[in-house]
């Protein structure tokens, strides 16, 4: 069974950048999606990045520009690197991952972090 455990959250202030991990207990390798979902208090859970095998990679309008996600399958390792945040970035970031490509219903999630952006 796989886990995904992430870290690299916390509090920055506006314009700084943050960069987050996600490791798997298992291989990624075999996973053809990793993504990064974020839940802002009393939002619903949305999508930020998303990336294939093949590194193929899919943002959310919200963060294009300021965030990049990539994958090291070596290291059973995903990241989101954040840059330029902006308090409406402030949300419990989610790892997740899927067998599927391009899916919209990730069958396996970490359990979060909290990444705070004061202004």
């Amino acid at each position: 069974q796989v886990q995904l455990v992430e870290s690299g959250g916390g509090l920055v202030q506006a314009g700084g950048s943050l960069r987050l991990s996600c490791t798997a207990s298992g291989t990624i390798g075999s996973f053809n999606m990793m993504a990064w979902h974020r839940q802002a208090p009393g939002k619903q859970r949305e999508l930020v990045a998303q990336i294939s095998r093949r590194e193929a990679t899919n943002y959310a309008e919200s963060v294009k520009g300021r965030f990049t996600i990539s994958r090291d399958n070596a290291k059973n390792t995903v990241y989101l690197q954040m840059n330029s945040l902006k308090p409406e970035d402030t949300a419990v970031y989610y790892c997740a991952a899927d067998l599927r490509l391009w899916t919209s219903d990730y069958g396996y999630w970490g359990q979060g972090t909290q990444v705070t952006v004061s202004s």
